[in-house]
């Protein structure tokens, strides 16, 4: 299916926060794949295709969504001109980041959006410390990559470890893990105005995976500074009721920090549009952060490009548009 694109660029335009009828904004990012970079200078090497991915969107500023291995995480976590460089190049291709994804962890990366796979068996539940460091370098990391006048951001992670074998003696050391994460982040939150949270993502296998298990294993955390991640496709093809689960989900008090999927034209289906629509509806949007997940290893800028305009069309008819213009009719 061949999507063309109707845009033309307009001062000011950001392809990255769009408006809800309600009024507020949805931070809108693209997923670079995960893939095994290993240092800085790999890393800026992949940004190239996300700038022309703008340029052939003709916008301002685009959105994107960074996974980084634990390795570099944790040299960039501790050097400050290393981000400085980082927040440079992407400045200079005019990207913006507000998410940051710490779901892999094997520095090879491991997982394929589209379809949500096994869990690495080599990756750190969060009984292990290894986990919250991780994800605790990345919120570090990500506080130098905003925005100037975001106020907040996300990292997205595990839900929680794989459900085989996990036992009470699991449960008391993610318990304290999770409790150690909170405090951290709260620490980063003191220190630097700004504020990052954290989205488990259930999934096939984990602890998280259906409605009824995640409010079951999430009961207890802190729920100012962490919440869920949604894969928008888990949900469509697992849970019985997208829309019920989700709601579920807000009314056991659990916020939604994220929301990923993938957009295929011609691909989606009933159950994906309806979960959509419960999250940015009318009673919406339950989240801040919508990342569209890539569908391909290596995206050129055409391929990219034509799912974000597929999934813009989707939202538009939800009534979402690009900040600086009027929501859509519906």
């Amino acid at each position: 299916m061949h999507v063309h694109l109707h845009w033309r660029a307009q001062a000011g335009r950001t392809l990255m926060r769009l408006r809800h009828p309600s009024g507020r904004i949805v931070h809108l990012s693209c997923e670079i794949a995960p893939r095994p970079e290993s240092n800085l200078p790999g890393l800026v090497g992949r940004l190239d295709t996300y700038g022309a991915v703008r340029g052939r969107l003709g916008v301002d500023r685009l959105g994107v969504n960074l996974w980084l291995p634990p390795a570099l995480a944790a040299a960039l976590a501790v050097e400050s001109r290393a981000r400085t460089r980082l927040r440079a190049e992407l400045d200079a291709r005019r990207l913006e980041v507000v998410t940051l994804s710490g779901a892999p962890f094997a520095e090879g990366g491991g997982e394929q959006p589209a379809v949500t796979q096994p869990f690495n068996e080599a990756d750190p539940a969060w009984t292990e410390p290894a986990r919250r460091e991780y994800t605790l370098d990345l919120a570090r990391i990500l506080l130098d990559l905003l925005d100037a006048d975001a106020v907040r951001g996300a990292v997205s992670t595990i839900g929680l470890g794989q459900r085989a074998g996990w036992a009470e003696a699991s449960e008391k050391a993610s318990t304290g893990i999770l409790r150690r994460l909170s405090a951290g982040l709260a620490d980063l939150a003191w220190q630097n105005g700004r504020a990052v949270r954290v989205g488990f993502q259930p999934g096939a296998g984990y602890v998280l995976d259906t409605p009824e298990q995640t409010v079951a294993a999430l009961s207890r955390i802190d729920k100012e500074r962490l919440g869920v991640c949604l894969d928008l496709g888990h949900v469509a093809r697992t849970w019985a009721d997208p829309a019920a689960g989700i709601e579920s989900l807000t009314d056991a008090g659990l916020s939604i920090i994220e929301v990923r999927l993938a957009a295929v034209p011609g691909g989606t289906t009933e159950p994906w549009r309806t979960a959509l629509r419960q999250v940015f509806g009318a009673a919406g949007p339950l989240t801040e952060y919508l990342t569209l997940l890539s569908r391909y290893p290596d995206p050129t800028p055409e391929q990219m490009a034509a799912d974000v305009a597929y999934l813009l069309a989707e939202l538009a008819a939800l009534g979402l548009a690009p900040e600086n213009e009027p929501c859509p009719a519906r």
